[in-house]
């Protein structure tokens, strides 16, 4: 399943998966008691989000009930409960969620007077509750059979209210209205609507039940027991023309159940005739006929007729397909609709995460793929020519695409084994070409191999290790486009033999010191190579450890959180600079609600950060890393790095995961006094810069950027719709895989900061020792796992 990126999910209940299309309620981590609901294509794989913040209720036996109901008889017509600022209100959709509207108010009450019920301050709201009796109706009753009637309990006003169950009626599907009663009631629908049997849903003993044969217009009442029952449920004979029903229910608590028959059958002297009936035409409260694609009308009852209309009878009249319009369209996954303006409300804009262009995953070098241009027709909706904004969609040749997203790891997960023991090793690849790949294997014990297809058949490695250690795993990818690296460390044990407590079992007083002996008995095996692992295990409460890079250059940093035989890893490659610049932003605080504070996200924002600076101050894009830090408030550091002597090729995003993280050995302990002030997305203030030794003249690219901040603007801000957690989220998995790197240093420390490799300054060195110190920068690596990050603080 493609969901929207960043979405932390709590939970997710399946709604519906009828007609080829999957509808789910996702509750994300921002969320307690709403869900957003999201609509697959036809395939059930890409999901778009159609309706957010759906009102959800927890039941008994921990189970989930969302308020959202499928109207029955006519395809599309869904009802939600939204909840919104703390108020909940009732929307009806006619085209599968890509439209939603209010549910219009009765202008007059069941007793015709005026409701004053004027929107857009009032409206209908119902409760979308199920029954927990199963021989109820519940809120809310339709029927396939009865296309067009829903009856529900609900209430008029801003909002709905919990103990207002007042009975509405529409035999138009929802286009309007009528009360009819003012409490709640069970209701049974007979031949196929003609009949509606209602009793009130109460605690005491009843003996009468309601009954209209003009849709809800008229109500008769009828005695069907001399001594007044406890209703419990109602029950229809088999068959949807039916009019005999059953009420049973009880005398008293202590007596057996009374089973009642009523038979409306001799209250109809004859079968109905093509003369009784009329049509209705579906339309939407907008007054558009042409819904999910195609006109449709419907075959009514009159009201003048008493009849029965019996087994034969077929409601659906008669349908015309429409041109297709752009409201028949649904913006594509990775796209959304753009809430600015009437004028682009059917207009489709890319996430700014998503590129339409980039080839699918299972893109194969030599064949085609069809680039989205951000639209998809509604599934089921039958429209034929007009308008249609997929037209001439753009076919792209599958490039050569170097691999991403490399994973090596244990079947089984159990990354500590014993000597001798069987070990299958999978390696999976994300995105890239397969068939071109060659997948290089070093399994750490003296065993190197190369493979072809190594992802594609997904069959794994077996392997053994004969002598206890710490062995790193490594397995590289690569083909002409480019490669990507995996690394996985396994610790091979052998078990211990035994354990013993002794003590002076008696004799011990209170004051008495008590000695202890554990022997252990350890297995004689020789020490681990210390090749094998060449960094011995370290615990800190701190989550940080600080080390120093002699040599400028890429250097792979493998991180491995192991608690039994569940272990995290994560693997960067830290770019060592002997000089750069380094320019604090600031955001505004708009950006702060929009932020999800996980990796992905960071990295996608940085990207565009410096895309658009690139664009606007002619900067080369290699020279420039961007690296948005975690926490809030939402801050970043432009890294603005120094031209090489010679052109240098661009920076590949698709090769190796080079962290932005950057160290140099140059620092100074003042900041120049430097801000400017941005809207949008940069309503950034440039907070100061280190001083680039070595490098004169090269405050001008500064100045340059600080120009090209005001063009971020609200380019992108509108785009970041995630609304902020309650608890800051300090580490986020990445494909369930990877653990992320964060700094535990706050960001206001200001020059003397160790964050994202700014540098480790020590307060006992004094600025000319730091300038002498060209080789040996410090560059603090900070490790948060979301597990035990609750443990570790206090």
């Amino acid at each position: 399943m493609k969901l929207v990126k960043y979405m932390n999910i709590n939970d997710l209940q399946v709604i519906s998966t009828d007609e080829s299309q999957v509808f789910v309620a996702v509750q994300e981590w921002y969320q307690t008691d709403t869900y957003n609901l999201y609509q697959s294509d036809s395939h059930g794989v890409r999901y778009a989000l159609v309706l957010e913040d759906v009102r959800s209720s927890r039941q008994a036996e921990e189970s989930v009930l969302i308020d959202i109901l499928e109207v029955r008889g006519v395809k599309g017509v869904f009802l939600a409960n939204q909840k919104t600022n703390g108020k909940v209100v009732t929307l009806i959709t006619y085209n599968k969620g890509r439209d939603w509207d209010h549910l219009r108010p009765p202008s007059t009450d069941m007793n015709g007077k005026p409701t004053n019920c004027e929107p857009p301050d009032c409206h209908l709201h119902l409760h979308l509750r199920w029954a927990d009796n199963p021989y109820v109706s519940g809120t809310v009753h339709t029927k396939d059979t009865a296309p067009g009637l829903i009856m529900g309990a609900g209430n008029l006003g801003s909002q709905l209210v919990e103990y207002k169950e007042e009975m509405y009626i529409t035999s138009d599907c929802g286009h309007t209205w009528r009360q009819v009663f003012e409490e709640e009631h069970h209701v049974l629908y007979l031949d196929h609507g003609g009949v509606i049997a209602a009793i009130k849903d109460t605690s005491i003993p009843l003996k009468i039940l309601k009954f209209s044969v003009d849709e809800g217009v008229t109500w008769s009442t009828h005695n069907f027991t001399s001594t007044s029952v406890f209703v419990d449920g109602l029950l229809s004979e088999p068959g949807d023309e039916t009019l005999v029903m059953t009420v049973f229910g009880h005398i008293s608590f202590r007596s057996d159940w009374e089973l009642v028959k009523v038979d409306f059958r001799p209250s109809f002297s004859r079968q109905c005739s093509e003369e009784d009936y009329g049509s209705w035409d579906l339309t939407d409260l907008k007054g558009d006929r042409c819904i999910m694609g195609q006109q449709r009308s419907f075959r009514k009852r009159k009201s003048t007729s008493w009849c029965i209309k019996g087994r034969s009878f077929t409601s659906a009249l008669k349908s015309r397909v429409c041109r297709c319009r752009e409201s028949d369209f649904l913006c594509d996954y990775g796209f959304e609709r753009s809430p600015s303006s009437e004028s682009d409300a059917n207009k489709c804009f890319a996430d700014f995460w998503f590129n339409p262009l980039s080839p699918p995953d299972d893109c194969v070098l030599g064949q085609t793929y069809t680039s989205s241009l951000g639209y998809r027709k509604v599934v089921s909706n039958v429209c034929e020519g007009g308008v249609d904004p997929r037209q001439s969609p753009t076919q792209l040749q599958c490039p050569l695409t170097p691999p991403r997203g490399l994973q090596v790891s244990v079947r089984g997960e159990a990354v500590a084994v014993r000597p001798g023991e069987d070990v299958l090793f999978v390696v999976r690849q994300e995105q890239g070409d397969v068939l071109t790949t060659k997948y290089q294997v070093d399994l750490g014990d003296g065993f190197k191999a190369v493979y072809v297809n190594l992802t594609l058949t997904e069959e794994p490695i077996r392997h053994r290790y004969e002598s206890p250690g710490v062995y790193r795993v490594s397995v590289r990818a690569e083909n002409a486009a480019g490669h990507d690296e995996a690394v996985l460390f396994v610790q091979v044990n052998s078990p211990l033999q035994a354990l013993h407590l002794e003590v002076v079992p008696v004799g011990l007083g209170s004051g008495w010191a008590a000695g202890l002996t554990v022997p252990v008995r350890l297995p004689a095996t020789p020490s681990p190579d210390p090749q094998s692992c060449p960094l011995q295990p370290l615990l800190s409460l701190e989550n940080s450890v600080t080390t120093r890079f002699a040599d400028t250059g890429d250097v792979r940093v493998t991180v491995q959180a192991a608690c039994g035989n569940s272990v995290l890893q994560d693997s960067k490659v830290v770019r060592v600079l002997d000089q750069f610049q380094v320019v604090p932003l600031r955001f505004s605080r708009d950006l702060d609600a929009h932020n999800p504070n996980t990796p992905e996200w960071r990295e996608d924002v940085g990207l565009v950060v410096t895309r658009l600076l690139s664009k606007e101050t002619s900067v080369p894009e290699e020279l420039l890393v961007t690296v948005v830090k975690p926490g809030l408030p939402t801050v970043a550091d432009l890294h603005v790095l120094v031209p090489p002597p010679r052109p240098t090729r661009k920076r590949s995003l698709t090769g190796d995961k080079v962290s932005p993280v950057t160290a140099g050995p140059r620092f100074s302990r003042h900041r120049p006094g430097f801000a400017a002030s941005c809207r949008g997305l940069g309503a950034a203030r440039l907070a100061g810069s280190q001083r680039l030794g070595g490098a004169g003249g090269y405050w001008a690219v500064a100045v340059l950027l600080v120009i090209g901040l005001f063009a971020v603007g609200a380019f992108i801000l509108y785009k970041f719709k995630r609304k902020r957690p309650g608890r800051t989220v300090y580490a986020q998995m990445h494909n369930e895989k990877e653990q992320e790197m964060t700094s535990p240093v706050s960001h206001g420390q200001g020059v003397q900061s160790t964050i994202q490799g700014e540098g480790f300054i020590d307060d006992d060195l004094d600025s000319q020792t730091l300038g002498n110190a060209r080789n040996h920068s410090g560059v603090v690596l900070s490790i948060n796992s979301r597990e035990m990050h609750s443990y570790l603080v206090s």
